[in-house]
């Protein structure tokens, strides 16, 4: 290939990467990534006890804005730092358990008692609504919220560890869904979601 040939490749060759990453770029500003998907609350019922009294279900979730998050407090401590940290604390956008309601659901109900859930979220704050299930009732929730987990670890350990979803969710006053909040977001960008979520 002559010099003049392999110049002329070249320049197509790199006018071609620019049309391909215009094209991509264009794509994403046009059509943005969508949103997560809605929560499955018209197929997947659920009926946990709940911390508060009484059982939880998702016609609950209407009234006031939620953020919903799970965890399993009955794990091993290391694997606990590596838990979901609670949402934002209301307190840091001067809001009450009448403005914005937290609710957490153990995604392991076979270590997982109603006592237990309820001195692990009261740890963090006593308004917050625990939320436990049995085994079926869990799935279910799981499914609601596209919430994923699993044991890991040997079989039959009693310390086993559960790997799981690392989300904070959000849903308004009409208990549709709003977004997320991940486990490593900058705190700013977390409270801003939960401000949204409450001013509607």
């Amino acid at each position: 290939m002559t010099s003049k040939s392999l110049r002329n490749f070249r320049i197509v060759l790199w006018s071609s990467v620019a049309v391909v990453a215009l094209g991509a770029t264009a794509l994403y500003v046009l059509r943005p990534p969508a949103r997560p998907a809605p929560l499955n609350f018209a197929t997947q019922q659920f009926a946990p006890a709940s911390t508060a009294g009484g059982t939880f279900t998702q016609d609950d979730l209407k009234g006031k804005p939620s953020l919903i998050f799970s965890a399993t407090p009955s794990a091993p401590m290391s694997a606990r730092r590596r838990s979901p940290k609670p949402p934002p604390r209301r307190t840091q956008l001067g809001l009450t358990p009448d403005q914005l309601r937290i609710i957490f659901v153990t995604v392991d109900p076979e270590r997982d008692t109603l006592d237990a859930v309820k001195g692990y979220v009261e740890g963090f704050d006593p308004s917050i609504i625990g939320l436990v299930g049995d085994a079926a009732q869990t799935e279910a929730i799981k499914a609601a919220f596209g919430v994923f987990s699993e044991k890991a670890g040997e079989p039959n350990d009693p310390y086993y560890l559960v790997n799981h979803t690392a989300l904070t969710f959000l849903i308004d006053a009409e208990g549709k869904f709003e977004g997320t909040v991940a486990y490593e977001e900058a705190g700013g960008t977390a409270l801003a979601k939960v401000k949204r979520l409450v001013q509607g």
